[in-house]
């Protein structure tokens, strides 16, 4: 028997315009981590896609060998027979469904068309018991934090038999506790035989717990390395992701700092079901013109909650406080008011809230601002496009052509044009959170120095991250949130990880 659970050779796989994977060949021995690296539109998601079914024999071309086996598989469901489990970046988990239920949901414990409810119970509390998830299974989907979902997400991996678990960007949207029990819970299963495909940009992360690494860029396979025998540092992976060396990982920063330009004083903002329970409670904070100014602080601290409220009252109820803009007082009391006074809110949830997928890039560019392109309401298109070639051209979004729908770009493209749609919008307060969650090292340095390129132009930039090195490496000034209050204030000589950390676990509860 072959030591290899898994081959793919030579698979290839076109779109329209487009060779995502040209002849790429992957080996996952038996019982360990395998690691997949490369930069955004690597071709990484699609090679997982291509494996699981979702894009189906007859589709691509080359082999998929499953434990000496060809597969041709047609569906998702012929490869979780097989032991196959894919669990994406985006949780495909029904909110106001128990856990439960959400666990054998198309995997029905039942008889004649009948649900077994014991048996079903039963069973959830022995997989919640193996992913160490202390939860009621009638407990919905929807009052569980990130984490935890993603803890339910693997327990639904497991009731379907998984030989081989596939994690696309598993701790993109995780604070570092959730993410060392997340990777703590793939050793265990490592131990008890499971084989792993890790996808993640995180490098420190695959250094812990990866026995080897495929390194992928522009569709091709570059290397694999044996993580305990070719000495693997992550300035290799860098060098092997994106064809180069990336010396220092945040652009030089010289900043040109001007007199204050926005300042929020007093701003309390009380949850938009529960109205008696306070989420921001009497934040002040202020930017200046070419400053960037970093929010820090743990999952739950209130740092989106905070950004959503101020961007036009997207979040929240009873809203109090001040919003000075340029010294003088101005009320953002929707959106358009927001975007008006030249304020831009990058959101976190690109998919989600950020872009309009089944559009094409061009439309989603200049939504922010059609004003700038339209005469008496009618959209100049010839003027659309060319606005839109030049973003593609000035953040190196890679893609065919403006017209392609946004949708069928990797994550740090289509995180590409969420920013360039507020840029087209000529704001001049950009509110950025997680601006680089979940695209790789290279997209990363190229929005960094965007963020730069814009500072020099004397805009403010409120930027929320949960990763301390970014916060620490391209910021002003830092601001630490904790239990919706702010619980200190850093200068850049004054800010390092231990400062920070802890001010994030600062209670604000006193007595």
């Amino acid at each position: 028997m072959s030591e290899f659970i898994l081959e793919m050779r030579g698979i290839t796989k076109e779109f329209p315009g487009v060779r995502a994977l040209d002849n790429v060949n992957l080996k996952v021995r038996e019982g360990e981590i395998h690691a997949l690296c490369g930069e955004n539109g690597a071709g990484k998601s699609t090679l997982m896609k291509v494996l699981s079914g979702v894009y189906p024999y007859g589709s691509y071309s080359g082999d998929i060998l499953f434990k000496g086996e060809i597969c041709k598989f047609k569906d998702i469901k012929q490869s979780e027979e097989l032991g196959i489990v894919i669990i994406h970046q985006e949780l495909a988990l029904i909110p106001y469904l128990s856990i439960a239920e959400n666990i054998f949901l198309g995997n029905e414990q039942a008889k004649k068309g009948i649900i077994n409810w014991n048996e079903t119970i039963v069973k959830t509390k022995e997989l919640l018991q193996k992913v160490g998830l202390d939860e009621s299974p009638n407990t919905l989907v929807a009052n569980l934090g990130v984490g935890k979902q993603q803890l339910v997400e693997i327990a639904k991996a497991l009731s379907k038999k998984v030989k081989l678990l596939i994690l696309d960007e598993p701790t993109a949207a995780l604070n570092e506790d959730d993410s060392e029990n997340l990777l703590n819970l793939l050793l265990e299963f490592k131990e008890q035989g499971m084989s792993a495909v890790i996808i993640s940009h995180k490098l420190n992360e695959i250094s812990k717990v990866a026995d080897s690494i495929t390194i992928l860029r522009d569709g091709k396979t570059i290397e694999t390395l044996d993580m305990r025998r070719d000495n693997v540092t992550e300035d290799r992976i860098i060098k092997g992701m994106v064809g180069r060396d990336l010396t220092n990982r945040y652009p030089k920063r010289e900043p040109n700092i001007g007199e204050v330009i926005f300042e929020v004083k007093n701003w309390n903002v009380y949850h938009p079901l529960h109205n008696d329970r306070k989420v921001i409670n009497n934040v002040s904070f202020y930017i200046r013109k070419g400053e960037i100014v970093g929010i820090a602080g743990l999952m739950g601290a209130g740092r989106t909650e905070l950004a959503m409220s101020i961007f036009g009252k997207s979040y929240g109820r009873k809203i109090s406080g001040q919003i000075l803009k340029n010294g003088s007082e101005i009320y953002l009391e929707d959106v358009g008011k927001a975007i008006e006074h030249g304020i831009a809110y990058v959101t976190e949830d690109r998919k989600g809230n950020g872009l309009i997928l089944m559009e094409d890039i061009r439309k989603n560019i200049t939504l922010a601002h059609l004003r700038k392109i339209s005469n008496k309401f009618v959209v100049n298109e010839n003027e659309e496009i060319i606005e839109a070639e030049k973003f593609l051209k000035k953040l190196k979004i890679k893609t065919p052509s403006v017209f392609q729908k946004t949708e069928k770009l990797s994550g740090g493209n289509q995180q590409k044009v969420v920013l360039s749609k507020w840029i087209f919008a000529e704001p001049d307060i950009l509110i950025l959170d997680e601006p680089t969650r979940g695209i790789d090292v290279g997209a990363k340095y190229e929005i960094y120095t965007l963020m730069n390129q814009l500072s020099q132009e004397g805009k403010g930039t409120l930027m929320i991250s949960s990763e301390l090195p970014e916060i620490l490496g391209m910021c002003d000034r830092i601001y630490v949130m904790s239990e919706g209050r702010i619980t200190g204030e850093l200068s850049k000589e004054e800010a390092t990880q231990e400062n920070i950390m802890k001010l994030m676990t600062k209670s604000t509860v006193r007595g």
